[in-house]
This record gives C-alpha cells, structure tokens and sequence, in this order.
C-alpha cells in the first residue's frame, strides 16, 4: 500500500490493497487461476471492505483484478474438493455466508464502490461487479453466466441480473449462456463506460477521486436513499427469493446427473469456457 495506515489492513493472501489518497484499490490476486474466487479470496475481501467501512481516510472504493481477468468466477476446483460432500443444510450456510450475504454487504457498503472490469468476469465475479455501484470496463471485458447450462442451477446465488441488463435480455442471457460483451453491455446500460485497455485503471482512479472528495455523510445517505427505492420496488425481496431457488437445484436430479458425468470433466469444461470467451472476445471489433 502507499499509504501510511496500511496497518489496518492484514497481509492478504489472495487480494491486493493499495490505497491512493482517499480512495482504496481492492484487487483479487490469483492471476495464475484467472483470479478464480476461492473461500479465502472472498473472506479476504469481505474482511477488506469491513475495515474500509470504518476508515474514515477511504472515500471510495475501486474493487478490481490483477493481470488479464477480473475473475472467472467461484472456484470450482476447490468446490468440489472442499465442498463436494456437503448436506444441503452445510452448503446453505457457506452460500448464504460467503456468496449472498458478502455481495449483499458491497451493495450497502456505506461508500462510493466502482468496479473495474477487464478480461473476463464470470458467474460469482458477475455477483461482485454487479453489486458495486458503477461499473466500468475495459474493451476486451465480457460478462458471462453459463450456470443454467453448465450446472443446471438457477444461475448464481444472487440474481441481480434483470435489476442491471433488464428482464428480456436476462433470459436472454441465463437461457442461452451467451457472452456479453463490454459494448453490448455499454449499450443496455449494465456498464457506465467503456475504455481502452491502458485507460481503464487511470479512468477508475479519477472517477474515484471525484467521488472521494465529495462530502462522505451526503454521499452515504444519497447512496442509502437509492438503495431503498430498489428495495421498494422488491430488490432485495427478490434476491433473497432467488437465493433459497438456487439452493434447491444443488440437489435437483438434473445436477446429480451432471455431477456423475464427473469433477474433471466440469472443471475442464469451466475452464476452456473461459479461454474460449477470453479469445473471442480478445477478437472482437471495438464498437
């Protein structure tokens, strides 16, 4: 970190902390596995964001990845080692706990977030971005959440989907596993903007700045007032809904076939998604 109350926060393993003046860059740090969120990744941030909360030199928080990708989502490899044998009572509490209650904690975290995509953002990663409050991203970012098809299971624990790209081209997107790119992410207004490779993290940094300098108890309560109208309107009514749908297809007969087909195989399967999606994506025109 550069900064000189560095001591508030730990020696992460999987997370990189820097913090520049008021604001604080959170990054998963796992480039060698695409940045996949393992269980201490996500206590790590969690941890991080709970310090943060209190610091009073923080007024706004960028959370992003080191080296090409954001995040290709929960790791499943250790998932399925880990986790592979648990009783839907244990798997309940671990999701509600780390998946809906850690995404759910960057939706009221008191202060300005921004999430700075590149490369690939995947499933659980979709959960972070999407919780944050502004989301910028670089040219070659896509989103993507092959759950349905992949693991027939109601997409991820939190569905903020429809809240950020709207309902149609939520179906769209679950239905059919498909990619979204940055510009067509852009487009539908999920993503605030979309830059050059090189501009991103600048372009993150002086946002954030904006936001830091601008007084911290009216940026609070403004960012309450907004939360609550979404929880008016059955946000947060209907992510937990969708949370205690999502655990019943852990143990539905469409994924116990598809767990009996084989760990590796899922696992192969998840990972040559991701460099086939971080290609094409890589390829694709800039709109």
């Amino acid at each position: 970190m550069t900064s000189d109350r560095s001591n508030l926060y730990p020696d992460y393993a999987d997370l990189s902390v820097q913090q520049v003046g008021r604001v604080l860059r959170i990054s998963h740090n796992r480039p060698a596995q695409r940045n996949a969120e393992s269980t201490r990744l996500l206590d790590e941030l969690d941890d991080a964001l709970r310090i943060a909360k209190q610091d009073e030199s923080v007024g706004c928080v960028i959370i992003s990845g080191e080296g090409d990708h954001f995040s290709a989502g929960h790791d499943l490899k250790e998932a399925i080692a880990d986790r592979g044998h648990y009783s839907v009572e244990q798997r309940w509490a671990y999701e509600e706990q780390r998946y809906f209650g850690y995404a759910m904690n960057i939706w009221d975290f008191p202060k300005p977030t921004i999430a700075e995509v590149r490369g690939a953002c995947m499933g659980g990663a979709f959960m972070v971005a999407n919780m944050c409050d502004i989301v910028l991203a670089s040219e070659d970012a896509f989103f993507s959440d092959p759950v349905v098809l992949s693991l027939a299971a109601a997409s991820v624990e939190v569905l903020v989907h429809p809240y950020v790209m709207g309902l149609r081209r939520a179906k769209e997107f679950l239905f059919t596993g498909e990619r979204l790119s940055a510009q067509e992410g852009y487009r539908i207004g999920m993503i605030n903007k979309v830059l050059p490779g090189e501009e991103l993290r600048p372009a993150a940094m002086a946002m954030a700045e904006k936001m830091a300098a601008a007084p911290p108890f009216a940026v609070a309560v403004t960012k309450r007032s907004l939360n609550r109208t979404a929880d008016l309107l059955g946000f947060r009514t209907a992510l937990s809904a969708h949370f205690e749908t999502h655990q019943i297809t852990h143990v539905t007969q469409e994924t116990k076939e598809i767990r009996a087909r084989g760990a590796d195989s899922l696992i192969r399967r998840g990972s040559a998604a991701a460099k086939s999606e971080a290609a094409e994506s890589a390829s694709q025109p800039v709109a």
